[in-house]
């Protein structure tokens, strides 16, 4: 999740798509190259350890003028945690 927000901030497409489940994943991503991330708050974590195949994470992102408050879900493959999707809270 942090390396994922980290990507937001950097304008990293490439590695964004990487680290998203091939099930759900976009074509492409375009990023607002005006946004500008302030904050990443974890607020909750669910499952997700070493001996877990699927987690979430609740989180606050803030960004200039707002923030964003998802639940996020998701899954390893092949070893390696990928996004699968969220729940936006508000």
């Amino acid at each position: 999740m942090r390396s994922r927000y980290a990507a937001f901030v950097r304008q990293d497409g490439a590695y964004l798509l990487r680290t998203w489940h091939p099930r759900t994943r976009p074509a492409r991503l375009d990023l607002d190259p005006a946004m500008r991330w302030t904050g990443l708050e974890i607020l909750a974590t669910e499952d997700g350890s070493a001996f877990h195949s699927t987690g979430t994470v609740t989180f606050r992102a803030a960004y200039r003028g707002g923030s964003l408050h998802e639940r996020s879900r998701f899954e390893r493959v092949d070893g390696a945690w990928v996004y699968v999707d969220g729940d936006f809270l508000g």
